[in-house]
C-alpha cells in the first residue's frame, strides 16, 4: 500500500476502506487541473502542522463537492521538505488522527495540488509569479512559526533579492501590484497573538526599505495599507501536531503501508509521508477578505470579527489552556513527570487544573461567544492531556516560565483586582506561583537535584532562592519579596495585589522537606 496507489486505474479501494483508511470522495485530477489554471489559494510553510490541519480541512471541504480547487504549499525555510516529503509522493499524505481513547483515524489528504520550493534560484520562483499574478488568486496563507516573519538590516539591505520570507512574499506581492494591483488577503495562521500584524510588519518593512531605496515606486507602499486590496486579518489556531510517532509508524506497518519512513532534513525538519495529530482543533479567523476566499467554513473554520478573534485567543492564553499547561508544568518537574499524558492521571494534579480553570479563572473568563469556554477547558482536560499518542513534557513547556506568568496568571489577577473581586478565591494560582520559587531551586520532591529548563531570566531568578535550602530550619524567605514584587515576572506586584503574604506561606511549606511538594498540593488541592 503506497500513497501514490490511489492515483492509478486499478487502485483497489476496498483494501484501503477495509483497513479503515479514508479516502478522497473527489476528482483528484480534475480539482489538481482547475487549481494550476486559476489557482485561489498559497500557502507558505510545507510541515506537519499544514497538512494535519489547513489542508485536512480542505480535504473536507472538497468531499462535500461545493469546492473545486486545492491548495499549492511553497517552502521558505527547509526546501529538503519539498524534495522528501511531497514530490515523491505526488503531494498526496497520510494524516493520522489519534484519539484520547487509544485508536485511531487514518485519512488521505489530497487536497495539496502543487508544492514549490519558495526560493528565487529555483525554477520554482517563476510559477509562483506566475500564481500571485494570476487574478484568481484569493489568499495566502502561513504556518512558518513566530520567527518566521522576522527580518533582519541585513536581509533589508539586500534589496529585491532577500533570503527572508516575508522578503520573498513582498517580492511577490509586489507582482501581484504590477499585474494591476490585484487584491488578495495574506492571512496568518501560526500560534501567536494578533498573528495578522506579524505577517504586517515584516512585509511592510521590506516594502518600506525598498520604497526608500528607490527600488519600488511608492504607490506599490499605497496598495499594501489599502485595505480594499491587501488585509492582514488575524486567527486563533490550536491543533497539537508531534513528530511522527514510532508507534504510528508501527500500526502503519502492520496495515502493510509502505510509505512510513522516518525523514529528516539536514536542517533537522522531522517529517514523514504520514503525519499524526491529536484530534481536536480550532481554527477561528476574522472574516476580512479582499478577492472572495475558499469555503473553509465548510470544514469547520469559525470566521468571525477581530475583536471575537482576540477574545477566543485571551480566553485560551489567560484561562481555559495555557495557564493549566504551565501549573503541570511546575509541578510535573517538581513530581517528576516526563509526559503531560501520564501527569493528568495524578489526581492532584487534575484537581488542580481543573479548580484553577472552573472556580478560579472562570470568574473572570473572556467570553467570546463563539467557543464555549467551560467546554474549551472540559476538552482540554478530558481529551487532549490524557492523549497517550501526544508526547508532551512538563518539561518542554516549562521553557520560557518567566516570560509567560504575567499573561497566564497575571492577567486573571488583575483582573480580580479591576472588578473589586474576593481576592480570597485565589489560592491555587497563588500555589503554582509559590511552587515556581521551589522549582527555581531545581530540587524535586524526592530530594534530587533537576535542571530547570531554559529561559532568558533563569539564572538571575535563582540567584534571589539561591540561599533557601529544602528542608531546613533556618530559611529566611524575606528573600521572596525580591522575587514576587516583580510586576515584570507577574505582571502586578504580587504584595499590593494582596497575595504576597499567602504565597511566603505556601513556599515555607514546598520547602519543608522530602515530599513537602506532593504534601502542600494534595492539601490545597484537596480543599480547594
Amino acid at each position: 500500500m503506497k500513497l501514490t496507489d490511489i492515483l492509478k486505474k486499478d487502485f483497489n479501494r476496498a483494501e484501503w476502506e477495509t483497513k479503515g483508511y479514508e479516502l478522497p470522495k473527489f476528482d483528484i485530477a480534475a480539482v489538481r487541473q482547475k487549481t494550476h489554471d486559476n489557482p485561489t489559494w498559497v500557502h507558505f510553510g510545507g510541515g506537519n502542522i499544514f497538512r494535519a490541519f489547513p489542508a485536512a480541512i480542505l480535504q473536507d471541504v472538497l468531499n462535500t463537492g461545493k469546492y473545486d480547487r486545492g491548495v499549492i504549499v511553497a517552502e521558505t525555510f527547509d526546501y529538503e521538505v519539498i524534495d522528501k516529503a511531497y514530490r515523491p509522493y505526488d503531494n498526496l499524505s497520510l494524516l493520522v488522527s489519534l484519539q484520547s481513547a487509544g485508536t485511531v483515524e487514518k485519512k488521505v489528504i489530497a487536497s495539496v495540488t502543487e508544492s514549490l520550493k519558495a526560493d528565487m534560484q529555483s525554477d520554482d520562483w517563476s510559477r509562483l509569479v506566475e500564481i500571485f499574478r494570476n487574478p484568481s488568486l484569493e489568499m495566502i496563507s502561513f504556518t512558518i512559526t513566530e520567527k518566521g516573519y522576522s527580518y533582519n538590516d541585513a536581509d533589508l539591505a539586500r534589496g529585491m533579492e532577500p533570503v527572508f520570507a516575508m522578503g520573498k512574499v513582498c517580492a511577490l506581492l509586489y507582482e501581484r501590484f504590477k499585474a494591476g494591483q490585484l487584491p488578495l488577503t495574506v492571512q496568518s495562521m501560526d500560534n501567536c497573538s494578533h498573528n495578522g500584524d506579524k505577517v504586517k510588519a515584516g512585509v511592510m518593512a521590506y516594502a518600506g526599505r525598498w520604497a526608500n531605496d528607490g527600488l519600488v515606486p511608492a504607490a506599490f507602499l499605497d496598495y499594501l495599507k489599502d485595505e480594499s486590496k491587501i488585509t492582514f486579518p488575524w486567527s486563533m489556531i490550536d491543533k497539537i501536531t508531534p513528530r511522527p510517532h514510532e508507534k504510528v509508524k508501527e500500526l502503519l506497518a502492520a496495515d502493510g503501508f509502505d510509505d512510513n519512513n522516518y525523514i529528516e532534513t539536514a536542517r533537522h525538519t522531522f517529517t514523514a509521508p504520514f503525519v499524526n495529530s491529536e484530534e481536536t482543533q480550532y481554527l477561528v479567523v476574522e472574516d476580512h477578505y479582499t478577492n472572495g476566499r475558499p469555503p473553509l467554513n465548510l470544514g469547520g473554520v469559525i470566521y468571525t470579527t477581530r475583536d471575537t478573534v482576540d477574545k477566543v485567543e485571551t480566553m485560551k492564553v489567560t484561562t481555559c489552556l495555557n495557564p493549566l499547561h504551565t501549573a503541570m508544568a511546575i509541578f510535573g518537574c517538581l513530581l517528576g513527570y516526563d509526559l503531560i499524558s501520564a501527569e493528568i492521571r495524578d489526581e492532584d494534579i487534575r484537581a488542580l487544573v481543573q479548580k484553577i480553570g472552573y472556580i478560579e479563572a472562570m470568574p473572570v473568563v473572556t467570553d467570546p461567544g463563539i467557543l464555549n469556554p467551560y467546554e474549551f477547558i472540559g476538552a482540554f482536560i478530558n481529551k487532549r492531556l490524557p492523549n497517550p499518542f501526544m508526547p508532551d513534557t512538563p518539561q518542554r513547556i516549562a521553557s520560557d516560565t518567566s516570560q509567560k506568568l504575567s499573561i497566564r496568571f497575571g492577567e486573571t489577577i488583575k483582573k480580580y483586582i479591576a472588578r473589586h473581586l474576593d481576592m480570597s478565591n485565589l489560592v491555587l494560582i497563588p500555589l503554582v506561583l509559590a511552587a515556581y520559587s521551589r522549582y527555581l531551586k531545581g530540587i524535586d520532591d524526592e530530594g534530587n537535584a533537576f535542571a530547570p529548563s531554559p529561559d532568558p531570566m533563569l539564572e538571575e531568578l535563582q540567584t534571589i532562592v539561591a540561599l533557601l535550602k529544602v528542608g531546613s530550619s533556618d530559611n529566611d524567605f524575606s528573600c521572596l519579596r525580591n522575587l514576587y514584587s516583580r510586576k515584570d515576572i507577574f505582571g502586578v506586584d504580587l504584595y499590593e495585589a494582596g497575595l504576597g503574604g499567602r504565597i511566603e506561606e505556601m513556599v515555607r511549606e514546598l520547602f519543608a522537606g522530602k515530599g513537602a511538594v506532593r504534601a502542600t498540593l494534595h492539601k490545597y488541592a484537596l480543599a480547594r
